[in-house]
């Protein structure tokens, strides 16, 4: 890693490294395939899909999980 850009990076006020840290996120996000799972990431995956496809009942609709992060905030 480029030590000088990073301490740029660094110096900037607090707003535009936010920005910054958008732009790069949204680059990532755009091509998710160039970011390969773990091994461990992937028995996990496939283990809560079983859990889930074991008991369909058992997870939290988006809206309670929603709700649930607005009480707790």
């Amino acid at each position: 890693m480029n030590q000088e850009l990073v301490a740029e990076i660094l110096a900037l006020p607090a707003s535009e490294r936010m920005s910054l840290v958008d732009a790069i996120w949204d680059s990532i996000a755009a091509a998710p395939e160039a970011l390969e799972l773990t091994q461990w990431q992937k028995d996990e995956l496939d283990r809560r899909l079983a859990e889930f496809e074991a008991d369909p009942d058992s997870g939290a609709t988006l809206e309670e999980v929603l709700a649930r992060i607005r009480r707790a905030s």
